[in-house]
């Protein structure tokens, strides 16, 4: 044990909350696609196999992504982010259609399709860090903040025709970012206010507006008002009402202590028990009890990634740690919710536990980069706390951000 931990460096805690939650993604998923594999005349094993090694890449990336120095991921964000801008503008003309939806790219010649909204995730927090980073010195003027204002409004903004809650979630963890590197509150609160508001009056209109009306067929606007006139008032029959009664069901035959792996019996009924609702799954087949494990895994893994930021030494890596962090346990936390009827149905996945291809990947190089942050915490750990305070002109210089 103790030779893999020469390998596998950095937080401990997080190596392990990883590896558990992959444990419990290949039970899971073993259990939930028997009606896909009956449905597509393929043995079940053949889907657990294919998670299995999406898990491994995901951990190949993971160990990489660790062993890069963090401080380079700051040059990294910004082709990252130049990169993301135009894959967001080619999905809505070169778009791959599933179910109604436009879901993401299809790269010629190997069949693999991605959602840009992914990239484009990563590649925002990444950036806003290395801005908050760079102008700490002037971060309560308006020029930071009308920075990060545009690069977050022009990602959000593009992700949002195709991906509501994504788009809210990306918009929500870069507000929480302007807060904790101390941007002008009366900015962040003014910008908060501004776009709660523009996003309530839209609800509203969309709900006031008949459904044959020409506006819902821009976009997912038709989407979004079902999703919320059915959550406020499910009645009638549709896709979403019932997805959220079958996950009901699964829930509650869940009780309190795990029945066991294989035990379940809405993952024949709920559409796609593989994705979306892989927790009401978790809480059939393992309880009240597992389910609360499967919280308390995100909820440590914050809290880690939180210990990491404060000791680190630089504000970039600090940044870093946290927006991943928050954006990758808020997703968690949005899928269990609508898993227990909580939230309208959103599509969002529950990280490292639902089925998934190069959305997981990209949270693994996410996670990779945490622990890249917190490897260089351990490097200067014995001497953190008698090291003098670092000037925002030494870590710039350091990160090689100087203006």
């Amino acid at each position: 044990m103790n030779k893999l931990w020469t390998y596998l460096r950095g937080d401990k805690g997080i190596w392990v909350i990883v590896l558990i939650l992959s444990i419990f993604s290949l039970l899971a998923i073993y259990s939930s696609t028997g009606t896909l594999a009956f449905r597509s005349g393929q043995a079940t094993e053949y889907y657990v196999l294919k998670h299995f090694m999406v898990l491994c890449g995901g951990l190949a990336i993971m160990y990489v992504a660790h062993s890069i120095k963090y401080m380079y991921y700051s040059r990294i964000s910004q082709l990252l982010f130049f990169i993301a801008i135009p894959l967001l503008i080619l999905l809505f003309f070169l778009g791959t259609e599933y179910n109604t939806t436009i879901r993401g790219l299809t790269l010629p010649g190997i069949n693999l399709t991605f959602q840009p909204s992914d990239v484009a995730k990563l590649a925002l927090v990444m950036y806003i860090a290395r801005i908050l980073a760079k102008e700490n010195n002037r971060i309560k003027e308006r020029g930071p903040f009308l920075h990060i204002l545009f690069a977050t409004l022009l990602v959000c903004g593009l992700i949002f025709p195709v991906n509501f809650s994504t788009s809210a979630l990306l918009f929500l963890t870069a507000v929480i970012m302007m807060f904790i590197g101390q941007i002008n509150l009366r900015y962040i609160s003014s910008t908060f206010a501004v776009c709660v508001t523009a996003v309530v009056l839209m609800i509203t209109l969309l709900m006031l507006l008949p459904n044959d009306h020409k506006l819902l067929q821009w976009g997912r606007l038709a989407t979004i008002k079902g999703r919320v006139e059915r959550f406020v008032k499910p009645t009638g029959e549709s896709h979403e009402n019932f997805q959220a009664e079958q996950a009901k069901i699964a829930i509650a035959r869940g009780g309190l202590f795990p029945n066991g792996p294989g035990t379940s019996t809405q993952r024949n009924i709920l559409p796609e028990p593989y994705n979306d609702f892989i927790y009401a799954i978790v809480i059939e087949e393992y309880g009240f009890i597992g389910g609360m494990g499967v919280l308390m895994l995100y909820l440590w893994f914050m809290f880690r990634a939180i210990s990491i930021a404060r000791k680190c030494q630089g504000t970039f890596g600090s940044y870093l740690v946290l927006g991943i962090a928050f954006l990758i346990v808020t997703q968690a936390l949005v899928n269990m919710a609508v898993a227990i009827g909580m939230f309208p149905v959103t599509g969002q996945v529950l990280p490292f536990l639902s089925m998934g291809g190069t959305s997981l990947w990209l949270t693994s190089l996410g996670v990779g980069i945490i622990l890249s942050v917190s490897v260089d915490v351990q490097l200067k750990g014995e001497n953190i706390d008698i090291l003098p305070p670092q000037t925002a002109e030494e870590i710039a210089k350091e990160m090689g951000i100087e203006n």
